[in-house]
C-alpha cells in the first residue's frame, strides 16, 4: 500500500512527459502518440548497403539506391539511421546534444537498436562512439554519442569501446562548415589509440546525424587502418 502511495505521489510531483513536445502523459513512455505520427522513421523499402529510403517505384531486385550500385568500394559495410533529419525529429536530437537532456539517450538508444537490426543480424563485435575532441568534451561535459553506445550495448550485449577511437586534433564544429569544407574540415582528424582493442573486429561506429558522412567516413577509415575487420554506420537521424 505504501508503494502505491509513494508512486503515486512521486507521478503527480514529477508526472511522465513526451520527451518531444513536453506533453503530460498518463503512463510512462518516451512520446505522445502525436509525435510518434509526426517523425519520418526510416522503414523498407531502403538501400541494403547505405540505408537511403527508396521509392516503391524505384525499387530493384538487389535493393540498392543509384549511388551504391555504381560504387565498387565503401569505407562501411553497411550504414542505417533511425529517422529523417527534419524539423520533426530535430528538437529531440538538438536537446540531447547540446542541452543537457541525456535522458533522451534511452529513446534513441533503442531506436537505434530497431534501426540497426540488418547490422545486429550481420554480426557485430564492438561498439564506438565517435569522439569529441577534449577540450569540446570538457565544454560540454559528455560525448552524446558515448552515451549512446553505453544504452545501446546493454540493450544488444554487445561491448562498447569509449576511449580506442579518438579526435587528435580540434575541428570547427560541421553545422559551421559548408558541405565540401566539412570533407576538409574533419580530414585525418581520428586516429586509433588502442588498436589492438579494434583489430579483427566487426564494429559498429555510432553518431547522432548523418549529414554529408565525412566524420564518420574519416572515423571509419581510422578504425579500418588500425584492423578493424569491418564497420558499419549507426545514427539516429541523417539528412535527406
Amino acid at each position: 500500500m505504501f508503494k502505491m502511495i509513494f508512486e503515486d505521489l512521486l507521478n503527480f510531483l514529477f508526472p511522465y512527459q513526451c520527451l518531444r513536445c513536453g506533453k503530460i502523459l498518463n503512463k510512462a513512455g518516451y512520446l505522445c502518440d502525436e509525435c510518434v505520427d509526426e517523425i519520418n522513421f526510416i522503414t523498407a523499402p531502403y538501400c541494403h548497403k547505405c540505408g537511403h529510403p527508396l521509392q516503391e517505384e524505384n525499387v530493384q531486385d538487389e535493393l540498392l539506391c543509384g549511388g551504391c550500385s555504381k560504387k565498387k568500394h565503401s569505407f562501411y559495410r553497411f550504414a542505417r539511421s533511425a529517422v529523417v533529419y527534419d524539423n520533426s525529429s530535430k528538437n529531440l536530437i538538438l536537446a540531447f546534444k547540446f542541452f543537457d537532456q541525456t535522458e533522451n539517450s534511452a529513446l534513441l538508444a533503442a531506436m537505434l537498436k530497431i534501426a540497426g537490426k540488418d547490422i545486429f543480424e550481420a554480426g557485430a563485435d564492438l561498439l564506438v562512439p565517435v569522439p569529441l575532441h577534449y577540450t569540446r568534451l570538457i565544454k560540454r561535459r559528455y560525448n552524446q554519442s558515448a552515451l549512446l553506445v553505453q544504452k545501446l550495448s546493454k540493450m544488444t550485449d554487445i561491448p562498447y569501446d569509449n576511449f580506442s577511437l579518438i579526435r587528435k586534433r580540434r575541428t570547427k564544429p560541421q553545422v559551421e562548415v559548408s558541405g565540401k569544407e566539412r570533407a576538409t574540415n574533419v580530414k585525418n582528424a581520428f586516429e586509433v589509440k588502442y588498436p589492438q582493442n579494434v583489430k579483427g573486429r566487426r564494429i559498429i561506429l555510432v553518431d547522432d546525424i548523418m549529414t554529408t558522412g565525412s566524420t564518420v567516413k574519416e572515423s571509419a577509415l581510422a578504425l579500418k587502418r588500425a584492423g578493424a575487420k569491418s564497420v558499419d554506420i549507426l545514427t539516429i537521424a541523417r539528412t535527406i
